[in-house]
């Protein structure tokens, strides 16, 4: 079934996506935004579908929640946007004529809303990334106790520059295809949205036109993983980043 209403959580790296959707989709209401195209290309092959009709339908039945709502959430970076894109021309609901890639977005997911999760401290976003990357520890369940890890000798300020650049690109590429179908989304801050969890999910079922008061929404389901670690790592970045400047921002 075609959902009666559609929305993206666009978002990069490190910016709370993970909890939001959680969050969102504990309310029972909001459909089931996960990253679901975050897999090969070939999503015939990753879902096992025999035709594009058949994975269109199937993606629709597992982003929607039973009052036609479908969800997903997305990192933008290529070129697995653009395979994608190619992959989305041939579902049967995108028709035949050619759309340019919001315009088609828009056609697959029907009555559309875009929501832009972001991180203001694009230092804090890139050192946690990184580690991350170097931990292995991308999420721990709030019921669960985090596991110890060395990570005295893993700062590395060449990593987390390119992280810090590639933050920076992967939103200004989510922004040009904003800007390519003058959509102006609803703006998700990771700062304000660990400091007002339960006011952020009814800001955002609201935006979706849906009752946000009668909504029943489940604690954070994840730990905070910043540490000690953490903030030595944003500091030496800090003033690794600026030396020899004279005009510093931090």
């Amino acid at each position: 079934m075609t959902p009666k209403l559609s929305y993206t959580i666009w978002f990069t790296q490190r910016t709370g996506s993970t909890l939001l959707e959680k969050a969102i989709e504990s309310t029972g209401m909001a459909g089931v935004p996960r990253e679901w195209f975050n897999c090969p290309p070939d999503l015939l092959t990753t879902f096992k579908k025999k035709d594009h009709a058949e994975l269109q339908d199937y993606l629709y039945k597992l982003g929607t929640t039973p009052n036609g709502i479908f969800g997903i959430s997305h990192s933008f970076y290529e070129p697995h946007f653009s395979q994608l894109t190619e992959t989305l021309r041939h579902f049967p609901v995108a028709g035949s004529a050619p759309l340019e890639r919001t315009a088609l977005w828009e056609r697959v997911f029907p009555n559309h809303r875009h929501i832009f999760m972001t991180r203001r401290n694009k230092v804090r976003l890139a050192v946690s990334w990184w580690r991350a990357i170097q931990s292995s520890e991308w999420h721990v369940s709030s019921s669960e106790p985090r596991k110890e890890v060395d990570l005295s000798d893993k700062y590395s300020f060449e990593a987390i520059n390119h992280l810090y650049n590639e933050c920076s690109m992967r939103e200004a590429g989510i922004q040009e295809f904003f800007t390519e179908g003058g959509i102006t989304p609803l703006n998700i801050f990771y700062e304000d949205f660990i400091q007002n969890y339960e006011a952020t999910v009814r800001t955002i079922l609201n935006y979706l036109d849906l009752d946000s008061k009668s909504a029943s929404i489940a604690p954070p389901a994840l730990t905070k993983l910043a540490d000690a670690v953490t903030e030595e790592w944003a500091q030496r970045f800090r003033a690794e980043r600026q030396d020899g400047w004279t005009n510093r921002g931090w």
